[in-house]
Order: structure tokens, then sequence, then C-alpha cells
């Protein structure tokens, strides 16, 4: 079996300094390191248990079933944060049938974002 030290999810934007000053500037993600220079240069950004990079450059946008799953402790907290940072959310706080509390955005490319309140009675957090 293979032993993962570390991961990260890589995402190749369209324009990497859009999608630097979205993820960095706008959603507020905390740099763990950068490499390169110029405007392609990589940016990794801490998520949680791991990591974001942003880095190169595509010709087109990613894939519709990209996603990316951001669990935070207050959504709805997060939602007046972004709000005030001029995110535009695409559906604000709902708490959704499994029991999640989810707010969806887009990024500058299209990837879709959820983020998720895990609430404290919820399975993902106990389990009898």
């Amino acid at each position: 079996m293979v032993h993962v030290l570390s991961s990260r999810t890589l995402l190749r934007p369209v324009d990497p300094e859009r999608s630097r000053a979205f993820y960095g500037g706008k959603l507020g993600l905390p740099v763990y390191r950068e490499f390169g220079t110029g405007p392609e240069r990589g940016t990794v950004y801490f998520l949680g248990g791991g990591f974001l990079e942003i880095s190169g450059r595509s010709a087109e946008p990613p894939s519709p079933a990209v996603g990316l799953w951001l669990q935070v402790a207050d959504v709805r907290a997060a939602y007046e944060e972004l709000v005030a940072a001029g995110v535009e959310v695409d559906r604000p706080p709902v708490k959704e049938p499994w029991g999640l509390v989810e707010m969806w955005l887009t990024d500058p490319d299209g990837t879709r974002i959820a983020v998720v309140e895990v609430p404290s009675d919820h399975p993902l957090r106990y389990r009898p």
C-alpha cells in the first residue's frame, strides 16, 4: 500500500493572478509556500488537513466534475466574512436534509466550492 505523507489539490487556472486574488485575497486562505516566478508561479494554500496548489496555466476552464469541499466551524460566520470581502455566493447557508449546513460558491474559473459546517450532533462527528 502507498503510504501518503501529504496531499494537495492542484488547480491549473485560466488566469493564475485572478485565482490567487480569489483564493488568497477574497477567501483569505493562508499561504503555505510559493515557488517559481512570474504570473504562472506556484502558490500553495493551507486547506485544513490538506493543501490547494494554484500553479501553471490552462487554456480551458476545469471540468464541472471537479469541485472543492471546505469544512468550516461556522458556515454562517464564513458567509458574512465572504460577502464582506466581495465574494459572490451562489447559495447562502442552508441546512440540508442530510444534516450538513452548506453554502455554495464558484471560483473565477467555474470550480464549484461547497463550504460546509458539520453540526456537533451529525454522524460525521460522532458514531455510537
